[in-house]
């Protein structure tokens, strides 16, 4: 329940604090008085967007914060999977800065505008008189019905499953798509990898096939060279390694009489079997080089296969060419198993459908149960204000067979009648603002009941009604107020006299700037408050006794 409101710098309110009563609490006051500011600061903590500047003093920022107490309500998971500090006194922040920045707090840790609203919505309900347009939405039809049935987790598990068959068919629709795309491209797939599967393609083959290209290709010229290379260090006179040898033999005579010498022997005996390694090497090369004419075409025309190949596939390695080999095989792989793919999922298809139907049947099957329930409570309740023929008659009209929506394959509607021998319509057509208001507040009333909300607040709904009728308006909100918290903005002295605690909302005009204020009255202000609202701003004996007879 809303325990405390602290409004500071919003809208006409400069400062504002007030502490609830658990049971049933009224707001009165002139029109134009600030009621409905309150209400929209309260709004403000329940997750709604501020959609413009709502500042008493532009110099500052606008806060606004409700004390709720929830230990009674069942929150401590929501606390925990918001990563939230629970505490039995929870407190809602707003904060508005004047260029329009907005933080949110829940026990002054951050939170975004989503959770502050989800939040919200598990503590208070809030009905305004525009709020009886929402009686003709099928989905609020729909919601009432199943609030009386007690299908929030039989509804979850529905909406779990729907979204699974959704994504099946989706995904069945898709693969079968693809499929027949696929299997007029197969020719085509099959073509593109049949050739480069022939190609025996290797990784490293292209860089080794340029290679030997560019030696076959100037064969005669390594040859020559090699020839010449042959020719300096053994064929000429006196050739390199001749020489060489000469001088290690010189060396060697020489060390026998110098100790330094015969490293230098020994460096130059190595340097002379390097070089007839090398001149071996030289001479292998050589016999081996030969101009291979049939080789280099052979060369030639697998560069140019190649070559054609990359260019074809806008590639410019073999690598890449691999990789699209092997993508054509997972294509052509998954075309020829497409059809097991396709059945599989047209099975899995069935089987949710199957369990779909079950849950679709179990809700049909509750709602049936609930609906008379709903007819007679709500018929009953209208009786208590003043509408004794009044009757809400609900039809369920099911989908096709084999179709569903979010919520089942139920779709409801209620007829409403307001008089002896008239037929229910729908109630756009046959009932009058103050029969909405009458049949709202008896549908809130029960379903307020059955969801254990803390708290519940009516803005005006008493348009159209008066007398009597208002009396009985005000004794259901009173006995509303027995098992919840019950906040009513009202004009009517009927309905504010049933109050466990009564404020008045007021401009105060005292400064230079007009401001709205509220106060708690006591039990003498209470009477000159109703009789004000029964006869005007100077109330005669008779407007006093009246009001004291009402708050008896």
């Amino acid at each position: 329940m809303l325990k405390r409101l602290a409004i500071s710098n919003y809208a006409l309110i400069d400062t504002l604090d007030i502490s609830f009563s658990d049971e049933l609490n009224i707001l009165t006051g002139e029109t134009g008085a600030g009621k409905s500011i309150i209400l929209g600061a309260l709004s403000l903590i329940l997750g709604q967007r501020a959609e413009g500047k709502y500042f008493f003093n532009q110099q500052k920022k606008c806060i606004i914060e409700g004390t709720f107490l929830v230990s009674d309500f069942h929150l401590n998971d929501f606390f925990t999977d918001n990563d939230l500090d629970y505490d039995q006194e929870t407190i809602l922040r707003r904060e508005i800065t004047s260029d329009g920045k907005s933080r949110a707090f829940i026990n002054d840790t951050p939170v975004n505008l989503s959770v502050l609203k989800k939040l919200g919505e598990k503590l208070i309900d809030i009905h305004s008189q525009h709020a009886t347009l929402e009686i003709n939405d099928e989905d609020f039809q729909l919601l009432v019905i199943d609030t009386i049935a007690g299908n929030q987790e039989l509804l979850v598990n529905y909406n779990t499953v729907y979204k699974s068959y959704r994504h099946a068919q989706a995904k069945l629709k898709e693969l079968i798509s693809q499929s027949e795309q696929s299997k007029s491209d197969l020719d085509y797939f099959q073509f593109q990898f049949d050739e480069l599967d022939r190609a025996k393609l290797t990784e490293e083959e292209q860089a080794q096939l340029e290679q030997e290209l560019d030696t076959l290709t100037h064969a005669e010229e390594i040859k020559r060279n090699l020839l010449t290379a042959i020719g300096v260090l053994s064929e000429s006179e006196p050739s390199i390694i001749t020489q060489l040898k000469e001088a290690t033999l010189s060396l060697a005579n020489a060390e026998k009489y110098n100790p330094e010498i015969k490293e230098l022997h020994e460096r130059l005996d190595s340097s002379l079997i390097e070089l007839k390694d090398i001149l071996s090497e030289v001479e292998r090369i050589e016999q081996h080089s030969a101009v291979d004419e049939s080789r280099l075409e052979e060369v030639s025309q697998r560069l140019d296969t190649i070559y054609s190949l990359q260019k074809k596939h806008r590639v410019s390695t073999n690598i890449e060419l691999i990789n699209l080999r092997n993508e054509l095989s997972e294509k052509l792989n998954s075309i020829l198993f497409a059809d097991e793919d396709i059945a599989k999922l047209k099975l899995d298809v069935h089987n949710i459908n199957m369990t779909l139907s079950e849950l679709a049947e179990q809700l049909h099957d509750l709602r049936m149960h609930s609906i008379p329930r709903v007819e007679e409570s709500v018929k009953a309740s209208l009786h208590e204000v003043g509408m004794p023929n009044a009757l809400l008659q609900i039809e369920n009209e099911r989908l096709e067979a084999g179709k569903f929506e979010m919520n089942g394959t139920d779709r409801i509607r209620f007829l409403f009648s307001a008089n002896k021998g008239q037929s229910p319509l729908p109630m756009n057509k046959v009932a009058s603002g103050g029969e909405l208001s009458r049949l709202m507040l008896s549908i809130k009333s029960l379903i307020a009941v059955h969801t254990s909300l803390p708290t519940i607040i009516f803005d005006e709904i008493d348009t159209g009604i008066s007398g009597e009728v208002a009396l009985k308006v005000g004794n259901i909100m009173e006995k509303l107020s027995e098992s919840m918290q019950v906040i009513a903005i009202t004009h009517l002295p009927q309905i504010a006299a049933r109050g466990d605690a009564h404020y008045s909302v007021y401009k105060d005009d005292r400064t230079d700037m007009t401001h709205t204020n509220i106060r708690r009255l006591e039990s003498d202000e209470r009477v000159m408050e109703l009789a004000k609202m029964l006869s005007g701003n100077n109330p005669g004996e008779s407007a006093i006794l009246n009001a004291k007879e009402l708050l008896s």
